[in-house]
Formats: C-alpha cells, sequence, structure tokens
C-alpha cells in the first residue's frame, strides 16, 4: 500500500502566524529540499548527518521566496523511518504556498490526511494502535485525554496487547504441533497451565473492557444537563462554573429558549455543561419547543443536576420531592444532583431548616450553593469529580477509549471464552485451535498485525494532513 514517491504537506495550522513548518517525506526529500536550499555556510545538505538544523534560504532559480531553518532526519531515524526534512519558514500564507508549491513542481506530491503517520506505521515506527494514539494526543483537550493519549502512543496499550498474544501463540504453536502427531495422542501443551493463561487473559482483558466506560467520557467529556423551573437560576449557574457571561441573565422567566453548551476541563476531566429551558407549562410556541429541547438533552446527559430555589424549597419541599422522584424514576441510571440555589436570598436560620429538610432524600446528593456570589461552587465541581472513577487513570493503568479496539477486545473476549469452555470440556486440539486462531486475529487487529487497506483508509483519514 505504501507509496515510495515524496510528499510533502504544512504540519503546523493553516493561516498566518510567527513560524510555519513544512514536511517533506520520501528517498528524494533530502535531493529535491537541496535544489532549493542556500546554505548561508555553503554547506551540502546531502553531506550533512541526520538530526542536524541548518539556516539557509530557500529559493526560486535567482529569487529568495525566504529565510528558512531547515532539519534533516535521515531513515530510518525519523518519525516516518523515510528521509524527512523539515522546512522552519515565516508563517505568512503567501511564503508557506510559494514553498510548498515550489516542490511540488521539483516533484513532491501533497500530502494526503494522515499520510505521514500511516508511512511510519507502514514502515514500522509505531504500531496502530500507537498510530491513532497520535490524533488522539492531536486533539486532546483536558490533562485525563493527554495522559491517557500519551500513554497508548508510548505502546502502553499495544505492549500489553502484544504480551496477551505472544503467550497465547505459544501455547496455539504447541496445540498446533499436537495435531502433527495426533495419530500417537501425545499432548505437548500442558492443560493446567493452559487453563491458568486463558483465566488470566480473561481477567485482562475484563478490565481493559470495563475501563472503556472510563475512557470513552475522559475522551468525549462528560455532558451534565442542568435543569430547572424558570428562573431558578440555571443560566447565572453556567456562568459562575465557566467563570464568564456565556449564557444571558435576566429576571423575566422563559429568558433561555434554546440550550447553551460549553465545556471546562474540572480535575483534568472535561464536563459539558448544557444550560436548559426552565421547564413549565406554556403556552408560548418558542418556548414550548425549548422545553422540548430540554428532555432532550437529559436523555443525552450522563449526569443530571437538578436546580431548585432554595427559598421555594423550604416551603414547597414535598412538592419538589416528588418531581426528584419523577426525574429518578425516568432516568434511573443517570446520577442526579439536586443544588439549592440562591442561599445569599435566605437568613441562616432557613439554611439550617433546608439542611434538615434535605436529609430525608435519600441517596440524592443535595448541595447547597449560591450561583450570583460563586459560593459553594467549588464544592459543586468536586462532587461532579465523584461522579467519574478515574481510579484506574490514578493509579496509571491502560484505559481504552478507541472504539474499534473495544470492539476488538470484546471479540477476543468471546473467543477466550471459547477456549475456556473448550479445556473445560476436553474439546478436541482441531477445535481449539480454531478459536484460538480467531483470538490471535482479533488481538491482531488492534496493534496492525492484521490490517486491510479499507481499515487503514478510515483511520488515517480522520487526520489532519500534516501528520
Amino acid at each position: 500500500m505504501i507509496n515510495q514517491d515524496t510528499i510533502v504537506a504544512l504540519a503546523t495550522p493553516s493561516g498566518a502566524g510567527a513560524i510555519a513548518v513544512i514536511r517533506l517525506s520520501g528517498s528524494d526529500a533530502i535531493r529535491i529540499a537541496e535544489k532549493q536550499f542556500k546554505s548561508v555556510s555553503g554547506k551540502i545538505l546531502s553531506k550533512q548527518a541526520t538530526h542536524t538544523i541548518h539556516l539557509g534560504h530557500i529559493i526560486d532559480g535567482d529569487r529568495t521566496i525566504d529565510e528558512v531553518l531547515l532539519s534533516i532526519f535521515k531513515n530510518p531515524n525519523s518519525y516516518t523511518g523515510e528521509d524527512v526534512i523539515e522546512i522552519s519558514c515565516h508563517g505568512s500564507n503567501y511564503i508557506q504556498q510559494e514553498i510548498i508549491q515550489l516542490f511540488l513542481r521539483q516533484g513532491c506530491r501533497m500530502a494526503t490526511a494522515g499520510e505521514f503517520t500511516l508511512r511510519a506505521f507502514l514502515n514500522g515506527k509505531l504500531d496502530l494502535s500507537q498510530a491513532e494514539a497520535v490524533a488522539d494526543l492531536i486533539s486532546s483537550d483536558n490533562e485525563a485525554s493527554h495522559q491517557i493519549a500519551m500513554q497508548q502512543m508510548r505502546g502502553g496499550f499495544s505492549s500489553e496487547i502484544a504480551k496477551l498474544r505472544e503467550e497465547l501463540l505459544n501455547f496455539a504453536s504447541l496445540i498446533e504441533l499436537e495435531l502433527d502427531f495426533a495419530e500417537e495422542d501425545v499432548e505437548f501443551a500442558d492443560r493446567t497451565q493452559f487453563k491458568d493463561l486463558v483465566a488470566r487473559i480473561t481477567l485482562v482483558l475484563k478490565r481493559l473492557i470495563d475501563s472503556f466506560a472510563v475512557g470513552n467520557v475522559i475522551k468525549n467529556g462528560i455532558p451534565v444537563a442542568i435543569v430547572g423551573e424558570p428562573n431558578v437560576g440555571k443560566s447565572t449557574l453556567l456562568n459562575a462554573l465557566l467563570n464568564e457571561e456565556r449564557a444571558i441573565v435576566s429576571d423575566i422567566a422563559g429568558t433561555t429558549r434554546d440550550t447553551i453548551e460549553d465545556e471546562i476541563s474540572i480535575g483534568g476531566i472535561g464536563f459539558r455543561f448544557i444550560d436548559t429551558a426552565g421547564i413549565r407549562e406554556t403556552k408560548d410556541v418558542v418556548e414550548s419547543i425549548g422545553i422540548k429541547k430540554t428532555f432532550e438533552k437529559i436523555e443525552q446527559a450522563q449526569v443530571v443536576i437538578l436546580l431548585l430555589d432554595a427559598k421555594a424549597f423550604k416551603t414547597e419541599s414535598s412538592k419538589f420531592k416528588v418531581e426528584i422522584e419523577k426525574i429518578k424514576n425516568k432516568y434511573p441510571q443517570k446520577p442526579l444532583l439536586v443544588i439549592l440555589n440562591k442561599v445569599d436570598e435566605i437568613s441562616k436560620n432557613d439554611t439550617e431548616v433546608i439542611t434538615t429538610i434535605s436529609e430525608d432524600f435519600e441517596k440524592t446528593p443535595v448541595l447547597k450553593l449560591s450561583a450570583k456570589t460563586g459560593e459553594g461552587v467549588d464544592a459543586l465541581k468536586e462532587k461532579l469529580l465523584e461522579f467519574v472513577n478515574t481510579g484506574a487513570l490514578r493509579n496509571s493503568d491502560t484505559i481504552i477509549t478507541n472504539t474499534r479496539h473495544y470492539d476488538s477486545l470484546l471479540k477476543a473476549l468471546e473467543e477466550v471464552e471459547k477456549v475456556r469452555f473448550g479445556l473445560e470440556t476436553g474439546l478436541s486440539g482441531d477445535l481449539l485451535a480454531i478459536d484460538i486462531r480467531q483470538a490471535l486475529y482479533h488481538f491482531g487487529e488492534i496493534t496492525g498485525e492484521i490490517t486491510s487497506d479499507d481499515l487503514l483508509g478510515n483511520i488515517f483519514a480522520n487526520f489532519c494532513i500534516g501528520k
């Protein structure tokens, strides 16, 4: 699948900036760059050592396009495993395009999305899971997702899979050997050791599969719906959490007609807060549409915050208790957090009363805060973090964030379970070998021992052009 031609692309974001980096990779990268680069010291690029930087000018005939720094990375010690040239030029759009067009005229081809990383994979510099982690690292927007992507890019996940695959492959070889001596009725594979291995592999696979629930929310953020009656302070709370005036706030009930979303990082985890329209009976057509969207957003959210007016809670706690039970019954799988807002508007005695009342709400966390003054907002953030089980992250265990990996792990577990059942029931070696081969196949899908052009095309199409 790999092309031997030389590719070129802008490796930094498009648009004007102080510096831009243009990358070339391929067997002719150094030769092509050498023709268009004039070193200030008169050095010849092809004679320079790998991993060196040179000051000079990019020239087109007698015309100087820009003064640049040019870096040389010779194969196989480069990102792609090929000869690579990186040119740091001034970030003018005009200069970027002039240099790229110059190299295209000299025989380069524009790189496709992810083609540099694809070449790194095909040349054995990265396995497939590490290559996918590169894209995750680029798109990471909080500490947790960055940490997971770095661990996977360094091979933490792939080394764990490779170790399991190697052990299983050793036993598979012994099982296959038994088939060659079937007439002599001998066993080369110790069935007791094999059972222990299968049990260990099953345990690891289940742990990795279970980690996907955490990994998915870390990678994509946790949607949190803020719901409640009109004018209870939902938009004020959103603004307090974001520390900016993101939502319009007024004393007029029904000001928020549509959902407003924004994301912040709390403790390294991304939370996407959704400020919804106030829930009430209304004849206003536009407001009714907003209320309908509120229920849609609750369906999509993983955590629901029910915001109540602290003053009203004191006198109408029984009504609110019914509302809480309705939400819990309708969305039993979603964590519900009840917040009593506007505590700055009630007396100390009233605060003690609502504290006593809230203690009756069994298994439903109740917090008191003032979105207007910011009192209690930090406690809310700490409570939200409790809904995310980040123990695996803190313990540096492998966490799965990729849906493709998750699917392959499920399939591998299914085949390993078949192997376990076969061992327990005394299944013949030829049938055991079939299930083992299938498990090995799914392991290979993760790291790239087993690939197809369609699979690689789908994965690398999601990369940016210059990576």
